[in-house]
């Protein structure tokens, strides 16, 4: 789970598109999926402290939402509604897509995981999971509640063209700049 309010917005959109039952699952499930394998990292990194990454490093996941975000700006109206139409009857691709997104924005926080999992006794990381589980629960029923304010809903539905992108390629951005990714190949 991110700890950034951010991904409240990330997943307010998401929800927003396009709203069914089977499309929630997939963003809770796609949220695990990326909440997972980021502890999963965060867990091998910290019994094997010579692994971490440096920091620019996990920057390059800034290119997935930077990515997500260009294609959702290129792409024809004609082809998104298609695609909307094809992606969501294939329960991999929206659960993929979500966890590239969880991974990408959480990615800057194996910086945080990586030290405090290395605190830790075996009982104090299973509680720290099953919190971890809980909150992400938690943020994506608070997350598809917002989405369900009509005038909000609404208006996101309506300027999501514009939303989509821009949301995406500034958290890319940000993924690149914070972790110092940029910074790294402008030095002299």
């Amino acid at each position: 789970m991110s700890t950034s309010i951010d991904y409240l917005l990330i997943l307010v959109i998401l929800y927003s598109q396009k709203k069914n039952h089977q499309r929630s699952g997939r963003i809770l499930a796609g949220q695990y999926l990326g909440l997972s394998l980021l502890i999963l990292a965060s867990l091998i990194a910290a019994f094997a402290i010579h692994l971490i990454p440096q920091d620019w490093i996990v920057g390059f996941l800034g290119l997935v939402p930077l990515f997500l975000g260009i294609r959702a700006a290129v792409r024809p109206e004609s082809e998104e509604e298609d695609e909307v139409l094809s992606s969501s009857q294939k329960y991999g691709s929206l659960v993929i897509s979500v966890a590239a997104i969880t991974i990408a924005s959480g990615g800057d926080n194996l910086g945080i995981y990586i030290p405090y999992f290395t605190t830790l006794r075996p009982l104090q990381i299973g509680i720290v999971i099953l919190l971890f589980a809980v909150l992400t629960f938690l943020l994506n029923f608070a997350s598809k509640k917002i989405s369900e304010i009509k005038p909000l809903g609404e208006a996101i539905e309506k300027y999501e063209r514009i939303i989509v992108p821009v949301i995406f390629i500034a958290l890319g951005i940000y993924i690149l700049i914070e972790n110092g990714t940029i910074s790294h190949f402008l030095r002299p």
